[in-house]
């Protein structure tokens, strides 16, 4: 949700194993057992596929987010599967968003920023996800023009009652600003959260407050054209 006139800008894909016998398996225990496998590469295409098939059917032009597991990152595979999807589904590039992780900035620096520069001439966003825990490094900033730094949701949730969550999150945004990157903040299921975050600058908001995760047979009805 884009802060300044609180209008959908994208939605983020989200995997759910609908197993038939223990029901809803969340990612969290499936997903690392998949990259351990190497299942992980076709599950992720898959997604991607699917994703921006459904995406090339909603009525206006919101963008739609993909993460991508460490482990697919380093196949292959993974540009021509970017561009396959693209090409099979009619998706404008610019439409799509990749979300990476700072565990991917750990691998190969070289071989990790030919790819990033790869998917970026096909014309698809790239988004740091998570930033500001783990291993975040302002380095990762300057080696890669990210087109979008996600801000992760342990900041969001004391927003509105610390000014340490506060002062980080518009450091964050500052330094985004300057570098003309946007910026999502993550887990905002609060009014106060919202409108502290569209205080500091904050580019874009998602969480509970605006929607839980839903099937993609629903987004196309809260669409919105453009």
């Amino acid at each position: 949700m884009r802060l300044r006139d609180r209008r959908i800008t994208g939605f983020e894909s989200l995997l759910r194993w609908h197993h038939p016998e223990r029901g809803l398996v969340m990612p969290e225990r499936f997903v690392p057992l998949a990259e351990e496998t190497g299942l992980i590469v076709p599950l992720g295409e898959w997604a991607l596929r699917h994703a921006c098939a459904v995406a090339a059917g909603w009525p206006g032009r919101e963008k739609v987010a993909v993460n991508l597991s460490p482990v697919q990152f380093a196949s292959a595979r993974l540009v021509p599967a970017v561009e396959a999807a693209l090409r099979d589904s009619g998706l404008e590039p610019a439409r799509l968003e990749l979300e990476i992780t700072e565990t991917v900035m750990l691998r190969d620096t070289d071989a990790t920023l030919a790819t990033l520069h790869r998917l970026k001439r096909l014309g698809v966003s790239i988004a740091l996800d998570d930033f500001g825990t783990g291993y975040s490094s302002l380095g990762y900033l300057q080696r890669f023009p990210f087109d979008k730094v996600k801000i992760d949701k342990s900041f969001v949730k004391n927003l509105a009652e610390t000014r340490t969550s506060g002062a980080i999150v518009r450091a964050i945004v500052s330094l985004c600003a300057a570098l003309e990157m946007s910026t999502t903040a993550e887990g905002v299921e609060t009014e106060a959260q919202f409108l502290a975050l569209a205080a500091l600058g904050c580019t874009e908001a998602q969480g509970y407050l605006f929607s839980r995760p839903r099937p993609a047979a629903e987004l196309a009805l809260i669409s919105q054209p453009s």
